[in-house]
């Protein structure tokens, strides 16, 4: 798509009814489902984290966005596909700010290039207890990324049509953070596979697209 385009129809979004969980469960194991209709006590005591959807043009001003996949580690999101964020600190204003200022730490695109269109579905994380809040935005120009070493092994730049093509979708087996292999919907982009928290908010942006 081109990034023309593409800025006209976003700049309708902020008027289109959110589809959540309608989204969101296109992109979770049945019993997922279940699981998160009874997780709202476990909210209320959730760390919480923001994540930037981060659109722009690429040199032939067609319209792309970024993810990142994070390093091995011992932790529950080791090596996995993620939007640029990270957890709410005492020095940010607001949890946009927290995605705008994750996003500069992990990708280095500078703050104030960034236009934020809107927020969407929070997406509550069982296994490290995080409720994370996307935001989605984009910058007129395109970006020269600087990658955090320490945090991001690689930057994953989507083309949109390649997002919205119903091929990107696919049913893979993962081994979960409790250790169990179970068959999830997930999205193949750019050869990485995408699933989880980060499936479930790039479905609500794709309905969201798709609507316009």
């Amino acid at each position: 798509m081109r990034f023309e385009e593409f800025l006209k129809s976003v700049s309708k979004i902020k008027n289109i009814p959110l589809p959540a969980e309608v989204s969101h469960f296109k992109m979770v194991p049945p019993f997922r489902q279940e699981l998160l209709k009874k997780q709202k006590e476990a909210i209320k005591k959730a760390k919480h984290a923001g994540v930037l959807s981060l659109f722009y043009p690429d040199e032939d001003m067609e319209t792309k966005f970024v993810l990142i996949l994070r390093k091995t580690y011992k932790g529950v999101h080791s090596a996995q596909v993620a939007f640029p964020g990270g957890k709410l600190e005492a020095q940010d204003a607001s949890l946009r700010d927290t995605a705008l200022r994750e996003t500069f730490e992990e990708v280095g695109v500078p703050i104030d290039t960034v236009q934020i269109v809107r927020s969407i579905s929070q997406v509550y994380i069982p296994p490290s207890n995080f409720y994370v809040h996307p935001f989605i935005g984009f910058t007129q120009n395109t970006p020269q990324f600087i990658k955090q070493d320490d945090e991001v092994e690689a930057l994953i730049e989507i083309d949109l049509e390649h997002f919205l093509d119903e091929q990107s979708l696919i049913s893979k087996k993962v081994k979960t953070s409790y250790s169990i292999e179970v068959e999830v919907p997930a999205f193949k982009l750019n050869d990485y596979v995408v699933w989880g928290a980060t499936a479930m908010m790039l479905s609500e942006i794709k309905d969201l697209l798709k609507q316009l």
